[in-house]
């Protein structure tokens, strides 16, 4: 499907569909993590209220709607952090004190986040921590569950946050915010961390490649992949409309 097929996409959008939140990683990506340029168009032109909701620590969902042109509705971190607007201000969730210490403990027996020294996964963190996939898991899982932190892997990292915090906790919080019931939401995602806001949302969306735990809590299941898969459930969200 070439970039025009987005655009055309875009130019039928009805204004009836309703407000959307959507996964970064895995959903408007390829295989490789790089953003399909196709969805532009679709994320420019929508109709109703559009929320960015990702495990990336808040400068990457903001970014990415500065670039788009798009009032910066975020959630961050898993739910950690919630950006309703680019004039309000920022709303915390998550025990960061707790995510840091596991974080030291981590390292104090010998293991590495895996994110090499500048480690821009982390850094502007605020709520929780990143651990590369290709470090251990189990001593990870121990000891945030000494300081009560759950361990979500989310297929691109092990993300440890407070237990109460999720991406449906963070959708919900930032709709209330913008005075929006999240149950009206449609929610497209892929992986684990998205399965709590496939279940708060009116409408829950997962692209064929998140994995069939994720698929069996979602309404709709597409049958193409990343960016392939955000497109389809586009077009799945507008013909349920038209």
């Amino acid at each position: 499907m070439e970039f025009h097929a987005g655009v055309r996409l875009a130019e039928s959008l009805s204004d009836s569909l309703p407000p959307l939140a959507v996964d970064i990683d895995g959903t408007l990506t390829d295989e490789s993590r790089v953003v399909d340029p196709r969805v532009f168009p679709v994320l420019q032109a929508w109709p109703s209220t559009l929320v960015i909701a990702t495990g990336k620590a808040v400068p990457y969902p903001v970014s990415l709607c500065e670039f788009l042109g798009v009032e910066p509705r975020v959630v961050a971190e898993n739910g950690g952090v919630v950006v309703p607007s680019r004039t309000s201000g920022l709303l915390f969730r998550g025990d960061r004190e707790a995510a840091m210490t596991v974080a030291e403990e981590y390292r104090s027996r010998g293991y590495t986040l895996g994110w090499g020294e500048s480690d821009l996964v982390n850094r502007w963190r605020e709520t929780e921590l990143a651990v590369s996939r290709e470090s251990p898991l189990e001593p990870l899982e121990e000891i945030a569950s000494k300081y009560g932190l759950t361990v979500v892997d989310t297929g691109f990292a092990y993300h440890v946050h407070s237990s109460d915090v999720d991406k449906g906790v963070g959708l919900a919080t930032l709709a209330d915010e913008i005075g929006f019931d999240a149950g009206t939401f449609a929610y497209i995602g892929d992986s684990e961390n998205d399965s709590p806001a496939l279940e708060t949302a009116e409408v829950g969306i997962a692209v064929d490649n998140a994995p069939e735990p994720v698929k069996a809590r979602a309404d709709y299941v597409t049958e193409a992949r990343y960016a392939d898969g955000f497109l389809e459930a586009v077009e799945y969200l507008q013909a349920d409309t038209g």
